[in-house]
Formats: structure tokens, sequence, C-alpha cells
């Protein structure tokens, strides 16, 4: 099949539209050749188990899925009945982009929390997390967490140990979704182990596509007594790959060589990089005065900005990207692993271009 995109266009919608990793390409083809036992009995599933229980501890447990909303409906499903309640952030993923997955495949019930920079603590959770006993109210039995957030920012261990000695204090699990764990470990300078399995976390969304996998993630079960029952859910939920190598292979890359540390770094430099030429254009007054802000900090590989939406949408034509909250000039620009320093100075000069037209 010929080529049908134009490989020039770029864009800062999402790390999603970034294609797969070279190194990525190379090991599903080195995986290719031969026969490999069917649904998970492969010598690559076997090596990553080996790899998430050298990283999480020795009790880790790896289950290969999907994707990103497979893996979070399949956790949460573990960690809890048919009549228990998650506690999550406002603008956490589980509640406002999966098409109510978690409630209408598992049956459970999110508790949401209005959040200023999307990162939930002991104080907020507790607005939520009451009427243990009481048959009229859904049973808070989780707590989920994002990091990074879904607005860029990061938690550090020492939050995620607070949340997490809290959580379990009141009888509740601890679930991250790490649809971009490993840019908030580049952003942390630490490992994944050090804001997950050591600060407590029971069952990790362990994310890949994001960061330059061709559709793989997976389920890190931290603590197998609190989510039995992910080797049927897997299977009765449509996440169980026949040809699971393939998933497996790229999963194992991210792992090899650093290579999705090095991937979220360069992101998240991007970032930086963005971030920093647009406050240039603010402080050495270059564009008029309020035309641009930001919202959140940039801590990884997004920037969220302030600006009317006409501009934004002049900007749009020539890169593409999306309204975070168009009722306030809000949006989001996101970095990838293969984002480049002339990807990121081509933006900043239609930026300054259209808020001094």
């Amino acid at each position: 099949m010929s080529r049908l995109h134009d490989t020039s266009r770029r864009g800062f919608a999402s790390d999603n539209y970034a294609g797969v990793h070279p190194e990525v390409l190379a090991a599903i083809a080195d995986a290719n050749d031969g026969h490999q036992i069917a649904y998970g009995e492969d010598d690559y599933t076997a090596k990553l188990a080996e790899v998430v229980r050298a990283e999480f501890g020795e009790q880790a447990e790896v289950f290969p899925v999907f994707n990103g909303t497979g893996a979070n409906v399949l956790s949460l499903t573990a960690l809890m009945p048919r009549w228990g309640a998650v506690i999550a952030s406002g603008v956490a993923h589980i509640h406002t982009d999966e098409g109510g997955a978690p409630e209408r495949v598992s049956g459970l019930k999110l508790f949401t929390v209005p959040t200023d920079n999307g990162k939930l603590t002991p104080e907020l959770i507790d607005t939520e997390a009451w009427g243990w006993g009481d048959e009229h109210r859904a049973q808070p039995l989780a707590v989920s967490i994002t990091n990074t957030t879904e607005v860029g920012t990061v938690y550090t261990p020492d939050e995620v140990r607070a949340i997490a000695e809290h959580a379990h204090a009141n009888g509740m699990a601890l679930h991250l979704d790490g649809a971009r764990v490993w840019n908030a470990a580049a952003s942390l300078g630490t490992s994944l182990s050090a804001f997950t399995a050591e600060a407590g976390v029971d069952v990790l969304s362990l994310g890949g596509t994001k960061n330059g996998l061709l559709g793989a993630e997976a389920i890190v079960v931290i603590n197998p007594e609190r989510a039995p029952g992910l080797t049927y859910l897997r299977k009765m939920n449509m996440q169980l790959a026949s040809k699971m190598r393939f998933i497996s292979a790229q999963l194992l890359t991210l792992f090899e060589d650093d290579l999705g540390l090095r991937s979220a770094r360069h992101a998240n430099a991007m970032a930086a990089r963005l971030r920093a030429g647009l406050e240039r254009m603010v402080d050495g007054g270059e564009v008029p005065a309020g035309s641009l802000g930001f919202s959140h900090d940039t801590q990884a590989n997004a920037v969220f900005a302030l600006l009317d939406n006409a501009v934004a949408d002049r900007i749009r034509e020539k890169f593409r990207f999306y309204d975070w909250d168009r009722a306030r000039g809000e949006v989001r620009w996101m970095c990838a692993f293969d984002t480049s320093a002339d990807d990121i100075d081509a933006f900043l000069r239609v930026v300054h271009h259209e808020l001094t037209r």
C-alpha cells in the first residue's frame, strides 16, 4: 500500500498522534519469525513478567492488554465488588474520556472530586470517603489517581504515599492510571517503582501507546491480594490477545536501554522548550498584554494555555490541537517522543504571528 498521509504535517493535539518508535517497530519485527504459544504462554510475555517483578517487586503480576481504557476498567473491576465506588479527580480520564466504560462495563460507581491541579489529597478524598455500611450509598472501596495528571501535573512519591496510606487506613485500594507514567518518572527523575510500588499503589495501568508503542498497555498488579481474578476478567472483557508476544515485545522495549524514560524525557524537554518560548513572548512584551496566559504548570509533556478562541482557531489551521475548555479559552498543547526542536520553533512563530496580527 502506498503512503496515504503527509509526513511533514505536525501537530500538538496528542502524543497519540505520533507514530511508533523505530526501536519498537524493530522489536515487533524481531518477535515475528517462527511460532510461539498463543494467549501469553510465549517467551516475550514470560520475559516481561521477569522485568516487571524486577521493577515492581517479586509479588508483581503483569497482564498485557490492548488499550488504556481496557487497563483502567479491568483494574478497577478487579479491585472491588459490584457495589463498590471509586473516588477520582473530576478531570480523571476514567470520568471524562472513557465513554462511561468503568461504570457501564464494571457496574461500579465513580465519586468525583473537584481539584485545582488535577491532584487528589487525603483531605479531598475525605469529601467522598464516607457512608460505609449505608445500604443506600455505593461503598467507597478504591481511589484512582493519574500520573501524570490529565492537566500535566505530577504527583511526587510522598504525595502518592500519603494517599495510599490514607486509602488503606480506610479500607480502600489505590489504583494509578499511568497512561503517561513514563513522563511522570522522567519529570521526577525516579524509577517507576518509586511512586508506585514503593509508595503503596496496589494496581497500575502501565501506559505505552502515548510513549511510542503500537497499541500496547498493561495492568501491573503490585498487590495481588487486592486484585484477584484478572486471569478471568481479562478474557471476559475482551482484552486477552491471542498473539500476545507482539504486545509484550513492545512493552519490553520500553524497559530495555531506558527507552521509555529516554522518550519521555525528550517529550518533556520539548514541552519545556515550548513553555519557555511562550513565556518569553509574554515577559518580553512581544505579544499584546493579556493575549496569552497559562492555566497549569508545565511539569511533563503538556502545556495548558489561555488565549482567544479566534486566535486558537487560526493557529489550528497550521498545527492541530484540542480545546480543553473553550468557554474560558483554554487549550492543550502536547509533545511526543518525536517532537523536534524545529517543530517547537515553527509552532512558536505561528503563535507569535497570530497573536500580533
